[in-house]
């Protein structure tokens, strides 16, 4: 099994900045795409960003292209999402997830193995 432990979520006030952290564990080496999705209340979950087992490839919402950075450590088996410019629309419980498959999916469903969540929470 794996698992994944975010961390790094808080308040901060618009236009500031947040690192958030996902730590995994386990069967790692069965890990290849890492993705970060979020879920603001009352609104279904969705695609933030992903990146691929080597770090060369990344994909990104719309929403958040130019402000955030997903990169991934693999000697301390760690992804990152360095979130800039922040919005009180990014107000979200962000999870890492991530997948056996080597594709960048934006899909939900496509993540076999998914952290708790960290509350990202950006003040007007």
């Amino acid at each position: 099994q794996v698992q994944l432990v975010e961390s790094g979520g808080g308040l901060v006030q618009a236009g500031g900045s947040l690192r958030l952290s996902c730590a995994a564990s386990g069967r790692t080496s069965v890990i290849n795409s890492m993705g970060w999705l979020r879920q603001a209340p009352g609104k279904e979950r969705e695609f933030v960003a992903a990146i691929s087992r080597s770090g060369d490839s990344t994909n990104y919402a719309d929403s958040v292209k130019g402000r955030f950075t997903i990169s991934r450590d693999h000697a301390k088996n760690t992804a990152y999402l360095q979130m800039n410019r922040l919005k009180p629309e990014d107000t979200a419980v962000y999870l890492c997830a991530a997948r056996r498959g080597i594709a960048l999916s934006t899909t939900t469903s496509a993540y076999s193995y998914w952290g708790q969540g960290t509350q990202v929470t950006v003040s007007s």
